[in-house]
């Protein structure tokens, strides 16, 4: 696998190397050994699986306890997915990094612990699976504003988004309970 570093040097983008002929694909989607040697050690614990339509944005999600790390790809359709540096100690505090992830491009992306997670969607569906270093816990999970000015976040959005009631209650960074 390729494993390309993004502007924020935790967030990776991964590349595997897909094996294909005239019966279709392979590829590890996840190889602990190889993910190691790139400087990624997690334990996964869940795997979550969303399908959504054109238009749909969700997050920008975290928890503040039970933090998780996500290892995130495209099985159908195609998103712009988005990790936001919410340590406020770190010298990238409140810098976004935005990719397109597809089913043809097969790539992943690495969202470490510290980092808030949100993606639309610009296909007219996607399934988006992803891996996670923690359980979901409801109680400590938190959302920070999708549009907030200070982030600039630029989404690739064609009108306002479809949003859940969460996600369009979510606060803005400077609000926000963020760690340390």
């Amino acid at each position: 696998m390729k494993v390309v570093s993004t502007r924020l040097a935790e967030v990776l983008l991964i590349e595997p190397k897909v094996f294909g002929d005239t019966r279709g694909f392979f590829f590890e989607s996840w190889n602990e050994r190889e993910f190691e040697r790139a400087g990624i050690a997690a334990k996964f614990v869940q795997d979550n699986h969303s399908r959504s339509q054109k238009g749909v944005l969700r997050g920008l999600h975290y928890q503040v306890r039970q933090p998780q790390g996500k290892l995130v790809r495209v099985t159908e359709g195609e998103i712009f997915d988005v990790a936001v540096d919410i340590r406020r100690s770190s010298p990238t505090f409140a810098m976004w990094e935005g990719t397109r992830l597809g089913a043809q491009s097969k790539s992943m992306l690495w969202i470490p612990v510290g980092f808030a997670h949100g993606f639309c969607v610009l296909s007219d569906f996607a399934e988006v699976l992803y891996k996670t270093t923690d359980f979901h816990a409801p109680e400590h999970e938190r959302c920070i504003a999708w549009n907030d000015p200070d982030l600039k976040i630029d989404w690739p959005l064609s009108g306002t988004p479809v949003l859940s009631r969460k996600d369009a209650t979510g606060v803005h960074l400077r609000d926000a309970e963020v760690f340390p």
